[in-house]
C-alpha cells in the first residue's frame, strides 16, 4: 500500500473507479434529486426539494420511519429561551469542539437554528410545553450553560420529529424506495453525479439491484456506530454513505473523532450491538454520577460537573472505573421520584425496567459506548462535497460544526439547518430538462446515461461473519482509550481481513487503502503480502457482505487518522499522547481514496476548512 501525506489539498475530485462487487442494475427510474436516508436531514432535504418543484426520490435502508433520528432521546438545541442568544450557543459549541470547529459553520448553525426549529413545528412536530403555557419547555444537557434543549414526549424527541416528517413526506406524495441499501455513485462522462445504484431487499415494485438516475444526490445515511461492538446506533448504521463517498473520490474528514456517549446502560462485558441510551437530559435534570463507593466523582473535575462536555465525562468514567477495578459507574436519579421518571423519562424508565433495573429505587449502571461520528464526508456551508452534484448532511457529513467533539443535541439541529441549505442550493440551480418521452415513474432517463470515470475495479467483499471481527478489533484498539500500540494492532488485524478477502477473490493481496498509515516525517511505501484466506470461497454479493465491506473501509480510515493524530483532543484520547497540542494538531485531515486504492491524507492549514468547490 502507499500512504501519502501532504500539506496541500488535492485538485478536483476524480472518481476512483472502485465499486462494490454487485450485479448490474436490472431496473432504473429517473429523478431530479435522490435523497438517501430518512432521518431529520434526509426527509427535510426531500421535502424542501420537492417544494421547489424538483422530482425527488427518497431511498432508505429500512422503513421510512426507521432512521436514526427516531432513537434520539434528549432533544434539539437552539437559542429559543429568554436570555439565550445564538452567540451563547456558539460559545458553548466552540468549547465542546475543542478548538477544531469551523466557526463559520457553527455561526450558520446557531443563527439559522431557531427559525429552522419553528419551521419544523410548522411541519407538524409537537414539542413539550411548560405547564400552563404554550412556551416550549427547555432543559439543559452537557456542555450547555443555558436551558436550550427542546424535547418531545419527555424523552422521545426523535420519534416525534420522525413522525412529523414522515407524515409530511407521505402527505406530499413523495416517491420513496424503502428497504434499499445504496451501493455506489453513478457519474457522467464529465465526472458529475448522475445518480446511485442500490439494492432493494425483498419483493415489491422494485427488487434487487437497480439505479436511480439524478443529477443531484443527497447523502443522509446516518452514522457508522456499528463499527464498534457496543453502540447506541441501530443495526443499519454501517457507514454506507462514507464508504460510498470514498469510492466516488470525495474527501472525508475527522473520522478519528467518534463520540462515546458516557451514559449507556451497562449490560455486561459481552453485550454487543445496539445498547439502551441513558439520555444526557437525565443529568440535565439533576441525576448524579457516582462510583462504586457511591461518591460523586465529577464534582471538582469540571465547572459543570456531570454536565461537562461528553468527552470529559466519558474519560472521567473510564479513569474512575480503572482506578476501582470495575467495568462501570452508576447514574443516580432516585431523588427524582416515580412521578418524574414516568412523565419526563418514560422511554428510559421502560428500557431500564426491561433489563431488570428500576431507576426509581436503584442507581443505573452506565458505561461509555460509541454514539456519534463527529466527522464524515466533507462539505461546505451549502452541503456540497468535493464531487460535483453530491451533497451530504446529518451524521454522514462533516460540516465543521462539531470539531473534535459534538455538543449535546446539536446533531438534530445540524441535520435540519444544513438540509435546508442543500435544498436551497439545488433549487437555485436550473432545473434539468426532462428527456423526450421519459416518465418520472419508470424507465431510465436517456439524457442522463452514465459512464464510469475509469475501468471499474470490483472491491473484494468480506464474508458476513467478518462484521463481528471488525467490531471487536475496533473496540479493543480504537475505542475510548487509544495508543500507538493498540492502533497498530488494530491496523494490522484489519489489513489481514482485507488481504484474506482479496485472496479469496483471486486477486494479488494489495491492501485496501483505508488502512494506510501516514507518518509524521515522510512519505513511505509498504508492500502487503497475501495470506491464505480463512475461507477460500469469495462471498456472494448481498446486503450482509456489502455492509461488512463498508464497515471495514470506514474502520481502516478511522484507524489511519487516529494513528496520525498524536495528541489527545475532544473525543480522540491517546494514552501515549495525553495532552492537547494546538501547535501541531489544531488542523483537520482531508482523506481521499485513489484509483489504485491508496489513501492520501492532506492537512488543513488551520481549524477552518478550505472550499469544497473551486470557483
Amino acid at each position: 500500500m502507499t500512504a501519502t501525506e501532504t500539506g496541500t489539498g488535492p485538485g478536483p475530485a476524480a472518481g476512483t473507479g472502485i465499486r462494490l462487487t454487485a450485479p448490474a442494475p436490472g431496473w432504473s427510474i429517473a429523478a431530479d434529486v435522490v435523497v438517501v436516508g430518512s432521518g431529520v436531514a434526509g426527509l427535510t432535504a426531500a421535502l424542501r426539494c420537492a417544494a421547489a418543484g424538483r422530482r425527488t426520490v427518497v431511498v432508505t435502508k429500512a422503513r421510512l420511519d426507521d432512521g436514526s433520528t427516531r432513537w434520539a432521546q434528549g432533544g434539539i438545541a437552539a437559542a429559543l429561551g429568554d436570555g439565550d442568544t445564538p452567540e451563547q450557543h456558539l460559545a458553548d459549541t466552540l468549547v465542546a469542539g475543542a478548538g477544531l470547529c469551523d466557526e463559520a459553520a457553527v455561526r450558520t448553525l446557531v443563527t439559522e437554528g431557531p427559525d429552522a426549529v419553528h419551521r419544523l413545528i410548522g411541519t407538524g412536530a409537537r414539542f413539550d410545553t411548560a405547564p400552563g403555557s404554550d412556551e416550549i419547555a427547555l432543559t439543559r444537557e452537557g456542555g450547555h450553560h443555558r436551558r436550550r434543549i427542546a424535547h418531545a414526549g419527555g424523552d422521545a424527541t426523535g420519534a416525534e420529529i420522525s413522525r412529523a416528517l414522515v407524515g409530511a413526506v407521505r402527505a406530499a406524495g413523495l416517491r420513496t424506495i424503502e428497504n434499499a441499501l445504496v451501493l455506489d455513485l453513478l457519474t457522467d462522462a464529465d465526472g458529475r453525479t448522475a445518480g446511485v445504484t442500490l439494492h432493494v431487499m425483498g419483493e415489491g415494485q422494485h427488487d434487487g439491484v437497480g439505479a436511480v438516475h439524478a443529477p443531484a444526490v443527497v447523502l443522509a445515511t446516518g452514522g457508522m456506530g456499528q463499527v464498534f461492538s457496543a453502540t447506541t446506533n441501530p443495526a443499519v448504521s454501517t457507514g454506507d454513505g462514507v464508504a460510498l463517498a470514498l469510492r466516488a473520490g470525495a474527501e472525508v474528514s475527522d473520522l478519528e473523532f467518534v463520540q462515546f456517549h458516557p451514559t449507556v446502560l451497562y449490560l455486561g462485558p459481552e453485550a454487543e450491538g445496539q445498547q439502551p441510551l441513558i439520555s444526557e437530559a437525565v443529568r440535565g435534570e439533576g441525576a448524579h454520577l457516582v462510583d462504586a463507593d457511591g461518591t460523586r466523582f465529577m464534582v471538582g473535575q469540571h465547572e459543570l460537573a456531570e454536565l461537562a462536555p461528553r468527552d470529559i465525562v466519558a474519560k472521567a468514567i473510564m479513569h474512575r472505573a480503572h482506578e476501582q477495578g470495575v467495568a462501570h459507574m452508576h447514574l443516580d436519579g432516585r431523588h427524582f421520584g416515580a412521578q418524574m421518571w414516568e412523565s419526563r423519562f418514560p422511554t428510559i424508565l421502560a428500557a431500564c425496567r426491561s433489563h431488570g433495573i428500576d431507576p426509581v429505587t436503584e442507581p443505573i449502571p452506565v458505561a461509555p459506548a460509541a454514539h456519534y461520528a463527529s466527522g464524515g464526508v466533507r462539505t461546505d456551508l451549502r452541503g456540497r462535497t468535493t464531487v460535483p452534484g453530491l451533497y451530504a448532511c446529518g451524521e454522514v457529513a462533516c460540516t465543521g460544526v462539531h470539531g473534535a467533539n459534538r455538543l449535546a443535541s446539536n446533531s438534530l439541529l445540524e441535520g435540519l439547518v444544513f438540509a435546508e441549505r442543500i435544498a436551497a442550493d439545488i433549487a437555485g440551480t436550473p432545473a434539468p430538462e426532462a428527456a423526450p418521452n421519459s416518465t418520472p415513474a419508470d424507465g431510465p432517463d436517456p439524457a442522463r446515461a452514465t459512464a464510469p470515470p475509469a475501468p471499474r475495479t470490483a472491491l473484494p467483499l468480506l464474508a458476513p461473519d467478518t462484521r463481528t471481527a471488525v467490531q471487536r478489533i475496533m473496540t479493543a484498539g480504537a475505542g475510548v482509550l487509544r495508543s500507538a500500540e493498540s492502533l497498530a494492532r488494530a491496523a494490522a488485524e484489519l489489513d489481514r481481513l482485507h488481504r484474506e478477502a482479496t485472496a479469496a477473490a483471486g486477486r494479488p493481496g494489495r491492501a485496501e487503502p483505508a488502512g494506510a498509515t501516514a507518518t509524521a516525517t515522510a512519505t513511505g511505501t509498504a508492500t502487503a503480502t497475501p495470506t491464505a484466506p480463512t475461507d477460500p470461497k469469495a462471498p456472494e454479493p448481498g446486503v450482509e457482505a456489502w455492509e461488512a465491506t463498508n464497515l471495514l473501509c470506514v474502520a481502516r480510515v478511522l484507524v489511519a487518522a487516529a494513528q496520525r493524530r498524536e495528541e489527545t483532543r475532544g473525543c480522540h484520547w491517546r494514552e501515549d499522547h495525553p495532552d492537547r497540542d494546538d501547535a501541531s494538531w489544531r488542523r483537520h485531515f482531508r482523506i481521499t481514496l485513489d484509483a489504485d486504492r491508496a489513501l492520501t491524507l492532506h492537512t488543513t492549514a488551520t481549524a477552518d476548512f478550505p472550499p469544497t468547490v473551486t470557483p
